[in-house]
């Protein structure tokens, strides 16, 4: 298929390997095998990890303006590259080719933010002498690479969602084994291409498709010493069960809300609606983020809920490489059955499907619903597809308290004007992130990224991986 190659090999210790051709790799939209890709067994897994160990030392001998330089050449590289990855993002994710463009762009945003920090990871200098027992001793501390690390990463941000891995782990200098999605791994091999054209010491890196129940050692093997992982919580909180003494991070997704505040301007309701429309909709709504309630209040929820039908029936669904497309296919016709089964259970259960949700194969129509019991699958899991609840409310306290109505607790949206309201939410949302005047989908790379109960442990976003990747070592000095 053009764009793509007839094959893709797994990166072990650093360099391309071919030993089988087993993965298929489907067009998402067509359904047609459109590539095919080594896949690690787990002889291939163990001796990935046995290099990642031996390139532990030497990784964090390099000095940062080397890290730094590794870092640039992927940023430079991607940018040449960036028509290419868009199309295999599109391809291989059914990610409509707007959405896959702003992924290669938040891509190379965040190897560059990598590259920016990999020169700033300071210490401190810390006085002791906080009593007479330590008078005349001086402390400092630094940070250090934690050690190989394991990445296991979701199908849907192949790109971002592996950078946000391994760009910091190249920042702080931690070798790495990584399993990309077996649905997307192209993503993670172009990146692992890149890197394999750099001077980055043996056994830093590989990229390892394979098949859950084969991919064990990523979680329990011992040798690494930090596995982060992307995706659904049922796998997420097991593997943490199961991974032993390493430092665990989960990024376990949610059912996203946002809140529609009395006293906004028709402008302000203008840009509401485009920007929800948005969150809950783009690449096909299948985001951790992406917005699954929207919580409006009585006085304007009639006109919103009239805007937001019309804007959503208007969405193009079709071909994720055409350039008007927005909505694209799910990632196959499994998950599109299961989020049509639960907008159905719904509605016999009392809810009223306001448009959309009929199903073709893979293939979804964006829907909005209201009247949604809280009981119901549609409102307590995460949907992860093109489809949003609506509900209404007099109290902002009791908006609030239906964000937190919730087992998952990423990021919530608020559109408000009122200062003290934004307050109250930050202090009172259970929640990861608040953002302001905007949907719950917003992310910029750099930012703290994580979520709180059932949406993960830890943070993401460049800096904060990076202490994640990290540990303190204290030095303490007697002056006499």
């Amino acid at each position: 298929m053009a764009g793509l190659k007839d094959s893709y090999p797994l990166y072990l210790a650093n360099e391309a390997f071919s030993p089988n051709q087993d993965l298929e790799v489907t067009d998402k939209y067509s359904g047609e095998v459109a590539t095919r890709v080594a896949q690690a067994d787990a002889a291939t897994i163990d001796q990935a990890i046995a290099a990642c160990v031996v390139a532990a030392e030497p990784m964090a001998e390099m000095a940062a303006y080397e890290r730094q330089a590794v870092l640039a050449h992927c940023v430079t590289r991607f940018t040449e590259r960036y028509d290419e990855l868009a199309l295999t993002l599109c391809i291989e994710a059914g990610k409509p080719i707007r959405d896959a463009r702003g992924e290669v762009t938040r891509l190379i945003d965040t190897f560059r933010i990598a590259a920016e920090e990999s020169v700033r990871i300071t210490g401190e200098v810390q006085p002791l002498d906080i009593s007479p027992r330590a008078k005349g001793y001086q402390g400092m501390w630094k940070r250090v690479p934690i050690g190989p690390c394991s990445f296991i990463s979701p199908f849907n941000f192949p790109l971002n969602l592996a950078a946000h891995k391994i760009a910091p782990a190249l920042a702080v200098g931690c070798p790495f084994v990584m399993k990309p999605a077996s649905r997307t791994p192209l993503g993670a091999i172009i990146i692992g291409e890149v890197l394999a054209e750099t001077k980055l010491p043996k056994g830093a890196f590989s990229i390892l498709p394979a098949h859950r129940e084969g991919a064990d050692l990523f979680t329990t093997d011992e040798r690494l010493k930090l596995l982060s992982f992307t995706g659904s919580p049922e796998v997420g909180w097991d593997l943490k069960a199961r991974a032993g003494k390493k430092k665990v991070v989960l990024e376990l997704g949610g059912n996203a809300a946002v809140i529609v505040d009395e006293g906004l301007s028709a402008s302000d309701l203008d840009d509401a609606v485009e920007r929800i429309i948005f969150g809950a909709f783009y690449q096909s709504g299948q985001s951790c983020i992406g917005v699954q309630r929207i919580i409006i209040h009585t006085s304007l929820y009639d006109q919103l809920r009239e805007r937001l039908v019309a804007k959503t029936k208007a969405l193009v669904m079709g071909d994720p490489k055409d350039e008007a497309t927005f909505i694209g296919p799910m990632i196959d016709e499994k998950e599109a059955k299961r989020l049509a089964g639960w907008i159905e259970a719904a509605v016999a259960d009392g809810a009223r499907l306001l448009c959309g949700g009929g199903r073709q194969g893979a293939m979804l129509e964006a829907a909005l619903v209201e009247a949604v019991s809280h009981k119901a699958k549609l409102y307590a899991e995460e949907a992860f597809g093109p489809v949003a609840i609506l509900s209404r409310f007099d109290d902002f306290e009791a908006a609030l308290a239906e964000v937190n109505d919730s087992r998952f607790g990423l990021q919530a949206g608020v559109f408000t004007r009122d200062l003290f309201k934004m307050f109250r939410a930050w202090d009172r949302l259970e929640v990861g992130g608040v953002v302001i005047g905007d949907v719950p989908s917003y992310r910029v790379d750099n930012m703290p990224y994580g979520g709180v109960k059932d949406s993960g442990l830890g943070r993401e976003g460049v800096r904060f991986a990076m202490e994640d990747m990290t540990e303190i070592r204290n030095l303490v000095i007697r002056r006499r």
